[in-house]
């Protein structure tokens, strides 16, 4: 567990600026399937710098970011300094400390993946209002959609350190239903981020399975993110295309 909550302890300034939003019209999911209103508390369970907690902030939702890593819940803190109703908190997905039935949605955003999900479970039954949600969401990179995105994933495969062990799409059906134990819902997204070469390098550097400056491939990374940067851009850009995938259950 220690090693998950601080593996993006050096990345923060590089996940504040580079990592993808989320799509505004996931918000009419959440209003049309799980009885979202400007009223509803929600718990952003492994809120990082403040990024999936943004959407329901700006809806106008009391929201409490969880967040058990201190330099990303400064960067929140931060980030999220204009809206009042963000409660930054230091938890954990099996200890979040918020109050017993106090919480309507619980939404986890590209933080499932490193949860204990034996001990999460019954912690999320405990602070969901009867009949409350759960809704886990991924940015999830297409990886053959173009020429760029297959080079991009090859890149991502020779220099990342456990990238293909700890890639968040290793979650199967299994894993989901062990975590909703009933029937679960999803739906799809499409969402894109338009980068000049600085925001893709943070944006491969945001990773925590990425080399570091310090790294003794790091400046080998650096020359290949180059070379594929002038092979694809267009105008002194690219576009990383992402498919925005929520799954979502009442619990």
């Amino acid at each position: 567990m220690s090693d998950s909550i601080e593996r993006f302890s050096n990345r923060v300034e590089n996940y504040v600026k580079y990592r993808p939003g989320y799509p505004a019209e996931i918000l009419d999911l959440f209003r049309g399937k799980m009885n979202l209103t400007e009223k509803s508390v929600i718990a952003d369970i492994g809120s990082g710098t403040g990024i999936s907690s943004k959407v329901f902030l700006e809806n106008g939702n009391e929201v409490f970011g969880v967040e058990p890593n201190a330099i990303m819940r400064e960067a929140a803190e931060k980030f999220l300094q204009e809206f009042p109703k963000f409660k930054s908190v230091s938890g954990t997905s099996e200890k979040t400390t918020l109050p017993e039935k106090s919480i309507d949605i619980i939404v986890a955003a590209q933080a499932f993946h490193w949860f204990d999900r034996e001990k999460s479970r019954p912690e999320f039954k405990r602070i969901l209002k009867n009949d409350g949600f759960v809704a886990l969401i991924w940015n999830e990179r297409r990886l053959d959609t173009n020429e760029f995105l297959r080079a991009y994933e090859r890149i991502l495969i020779e220099f990342g350190t456990d990238y293909e062990e700890i890639r968040h799409d290793n979650i199967s059906v299994e894993d989901l239903n062990v975590a909703f134990q009933s029937r679960f819902s999803h739906s799809k997204y499409s969402n894109d981020q338009t980068l000049d070469f600085e925001g893709m390098k943070g944006r491969i550097l945001s990773s925590s399975y990425m080399p570091s400056p310090e790294h003794p491939r790091f400046d080998e990374l650096i020359k290949n993110l180059q070379m594929l940067f002038a092979e694809h851009q267009k105008n002194g850009k690219i576009q990383v295309l992402y498919d925005t995938n929520i799954f979502y259950s009442q619990f």
